[in-house]
């Protein structure tokens, strides 16, 4: 059957491409914009690819590639014998002009000015207070071992390669750089960050916007430190990353664990809280769930920081990993308001020790973020940026991502297929689409317990999923049942050995 001709609302001569760059890219970018900003409505017909090709005079191929991630992110959808056509979609949340961004109570947006060190200083103790309550479990240490959660394919990182690049560095050092180096970090490093960002993300961020920041988790910290008052309510994914709940509470915030299903956080729920402005949340992969949040909740939750005012931490810890067509486009790159900030890392494409990660920053609250960076540490390492830069630079970067996204490919299979079968209480294996770890659901809290402690004795590390709940959640100790697993950490021989232990002694447990 004949396609049906093109809707008024989908004009491809409007569609411009340079040639010169990556066409099915170009094309997605243009896609996605039309049916953010309205142009293609829900239930719009798309033109088939053969078609879209020979209008833009491109190759089918290209239109393939940018209809599949357009599938994958949720914007459109196959209807079986009747074509391609625009996802039904909440109303975009900004149609229309931008809003400037507000601070938070008490924050300067030009630096940090004295009612938020006078506060500080008014909450010393109580600062003391929360730090002894909110204590944060020290990280695994020693060499990965199988499932060592949180832990890329580091042994197959170009040492050599980064061994040359710092000897360079040392060997005749820029005496400029050895002196106090810029708190938001050194500029190429952040130029090569953004145009990473842009390529990679379809970010349209610039390197102003970027503060370097020694981690990831000095990043959500920092974010903490800077858009919490004591007393101000947070919403955290629940099950969530502990570590972000605690930087939170540290800074005085009253966390509200929010709900995660297959579609990601919980959005209604959100929005029946009247004391929350800020939200953590990790949609490109749900830690640790694993799930990824929808097109249409990516919506929701913009549309609720813009009503509200607020401010959105999108923690994209692992958004390399992506197993089927290119990362997702995170928040940020739909975020039209200055809502989101988003955190980045290198530890889980580099090594974890490297200590290096960024914010992109809403351009009002650069200025703040950087002095108050300043205040912490000064600045991070200068040596360590200058050489990431040059790694970048150098397009080593790019090549190990592609090598690290084929090895934790690999080593997931490994552990798909080798996983022991039909033991007593475990749940099927979940699909796993993305990311550096999988969970798998237990039917009890004993159950969980009795099967960790078995992996510890074979010398396997397994991370109990209890142990992500928030204290007050209303589901109950056995619904929070499961194995958080990660399976990039050590080779597919070490996945399978540990495998075939974890067989035997699970087969005794019951």
């Amino acid at each position: 059957m004949k396609d049906a001709p093109l809707s008024l609302s989908f004009n491809p001569a409007g569609i411009e491409l340079d040639r010169r760059q990556g066409l099915s890219r170009q094309l997605y970018q243009a896609l996605r914009v039309r049916v953010l900003d309205g142009r293609l409505a829900s239930g719009t017909r798309l033109p088939a690819s053969r078609d879209l090709a020979a209008a833009l005079a491109i190759s089918r191929n290209s239109v393939v590639r940018a209809y599949d991630q357009l599938y994958a992110e949720g914007f459109i959808e196959g209807r079986v014998g009747d074509g391609t056509y625009v996802a039904q979609l909440p109303q975009a949340p900004f149609p229309g002009s931008k809003t400037a961004p507000k601070a938070p109570p008490g924050t300067s947006l030009k630096g940090l000015d004295v009612p938020v060190l006078a506060a500080g200083q008014v909450a010393r103790s109580g600062a003391l207070a929360r730090v002894e309550n909110n204590h944060l479990p020290t990280p695994p240490s020693g060499p990965p071992r199988a499932f060592r959660v949180g832990v890329p394919a580091f042994d197959l990182f170009p040492f050599e390669v980064w061994a040359k690049l710092n000897a360079a560095f040392w060997r005749k050092p820029d005496l400029q750089q050895l002196c106090y180096g810029a708190p938001q970090g050194d500029a190429r490093l952040r130029g090569m960050i953004a145009a990473y960002l842009r390529s990679s993300r379809g970010m349209q961020c610039t390197a102003e916007q970027i503060v370097v920041t020694s981690g990831a988790q000095q990043g959500i910290s920092l974010c903490a430190q800077l858009l919490v008052e004591p007393g101000d309510g947070v919403a955290v994914e629940n099950p969530g990353y502990r570590a972000a709940g605690h930087a939170f509470a540290v800074a005085g915030g009253r966390l509200h664990g929010i709900a995660v299903d297959s579609e990601g956080i919980d959005c209604s729920e959100l929005a029946r809280l009247g004391d929350c402005r800020l939200a953590y949340v990790t949609p490109s992969h749900q830690y640790p769930l694993g799930v990824v949040m929808s097109l249409a909740r990516r919506l929701e939750l913009l549309a609720w920081a813009e009503r509200n005012q607020g401010w959105i931490v999108e923690d994209d810890y692992d958004g390399e990993y992506r197993y089927s067509g290119a990362p997702l486009a995170p928040l940020a790159a739909l975020d039209r308001h200055g809502r989101v900030l988003y955190v980045g890392t290198f530890g889980k494409v580099a090594f974890p020790a490297l200590r290096l990660g960024y914010l992109v920053l809403p351009p009002a609250l650069v200025e703040a973020f950087a002095q108050r960076r300043a205040v912490d540490v000064r600045h991070s390492e200068v040596s360590t940026q200058a050489v990431m830069a040059e790694f970048m630079a150098a397009g080593h970067f790019q090549r190990h991502v592609r090598r690290m996204r084929r090895a934790a490919l690999s080593r997931r299979n490994t552990l798909l297929a080798n996983w022991p079968a039909d033991i007593a209480g475990v749940g099927h294996l979940p699909s796993v689409a993305a990311g550096l770890h999988m969970t798998v659901m237990v039917d009890s809290l004993a159950r969980e317990r009795e099967l960790i402690e078995a992996a510890s004795s074979v010398d396997v590390e397994i991370n109990g999923l209890s142990s992500y709940w928030l204290a007050d959640s209303n589901n109950t100790p056995d619904q929070r049942a499961g194995l958080v697993l990660g399976f990039a950490a050590v080779p597919e021989e070490a996945i399978s050995a540990a495998l075939e232990r974890l067989e035997k002694v699970w087969r005794r447990t019951r």
